[in-house]
């Protein structure tokens, strides 16, 4: 998944590996099962209402639903979609006989939920099609498009002229597009909790979660809970545990030698995260723009 840094005019981009479709209703209907895994892994950054905690026991998955359809009433998503959404992304079963949605409406629905998820107006679908297969995806692409669904970048093939279609070998993704790697631990409703925030905030585009760090190929690997490699930022999310000696003592060393190395390391509690999730995210937002600004300053006066 990408999404423009700093730009929340521009359309965020999801990725669609490669298959190979027998016909252009076969395309678009793997094109949308696509966007509704992107929407899945994104949960709760649609639905902030449950981003305290999900239990997927028998209240748990009422709250969700009571939340998804309170959403799906403000924003006029159709009939049951959300809700069966929403409770499908927690439990990862669907409803026995889920109710019927036409792909157009289905289409609608995804491509103004993913791209709302990621603060946008707008999701753009990237498209390598596999050699020989232009032809019937460029079809199904078409249909998206003109049915009021994702827009569609084919990477790698020929057919110019269909409205609202960037064909490509390829548009080269602009220095300011990001990938978002890796997800929050399963397992920790903080860490879903903090992406949930920063996933509607432009700036927070880079972030990787969850990533293995070796400061030289001697070096002991360590997991990082959340770094941005280009502006050598570090964010640890610290749970009780934490405070007892033999971790505290771990991380001060862990800090050092990331400091050493170029990284800033900035540290929050559980609790803080929990109860002021708002003043994480502008103090993360704070260091990441004037990083960003001292990295621009300094591309300057080195040309001049």
């Amino acid at each position: 998944m990408l999404i423009a840094r700093d730009h929340p005019d521009l359309a965020a981009v999801v990725h669609r590996p490669a298959a190979r479709p027998a016909t252009p209703a076969d395309a678009v209907h793997a094109a949308l099962d696509r966007l509704e895994q992107v929407a899945v892994e994104l949960l709760p950054a649609w639905l902030p209402e449950i981003a305290d905690g999900i239990r997927p026991d028998t209240a748990g998955l009422a709250a969700v639903r009571v939340a998804a359809t309170a959403r799906a009433r403000r924003e006029r998503f159709p009939g049951s979609f959300l809700p069966d959404l929403a409770v499908f992304a927690v439990t990862g079963r669907r409803r026995a006989t889920p109710a019927p949605l036409p792909t157009r409406t289905r289409a609608v629905a995804l491509a103004r939920l993913v791209a709302g998820a990621f603060g946008r107006r707008r999701v753009v679908l990237l498209v390598a099609p596999p050699a020989g297969d232009g032809g019937v995806i460029a079809a199904g692409a078409a249909w998206l498009v003109q049915h009021g669904g994702p827009a569609v970048w084919l990477v790698g093939v020929g057919g110019e002229g269909l409205p609202e279609f960037r064909v490509a070998p390829p548009p080269a993704l602009p220095a300011w597009t990001e990938t978002v790697v890796g997800r929050p631990h399963p397992g920790s409703d903080v860490e879903k909790r903090l992406e949930a925030a920063l996933a509607v905030e432009s700036w927070a585009a880079g972030r990787r979660w969850n990533q293995s760090y070796q400061s030289h190929g001697l070096a002991p690997p360590v997991r990082l809970d959340l770094l941005w490699p280009d502006e050598r930022c570090v964010v640890e999310i610290d749970g009780p545990e934490h405070c007892r000696p033999v971790h505290y003592e771990a991380d001060r060393q862990r800090d050092v030698q990331l400091q050493l190395d170029g990284y800033a390391v900035l540290r929050f509690t559980n609790a803080r995260v929990i109860h002021d999730v708002g003043a994480v995210v502008q103090q993360i937002g704070t260091y990441l723009r004037a990083r960003r600004r001292d990295m621009a300053e300094g591309r300057h006066h080195g040309r001049r």
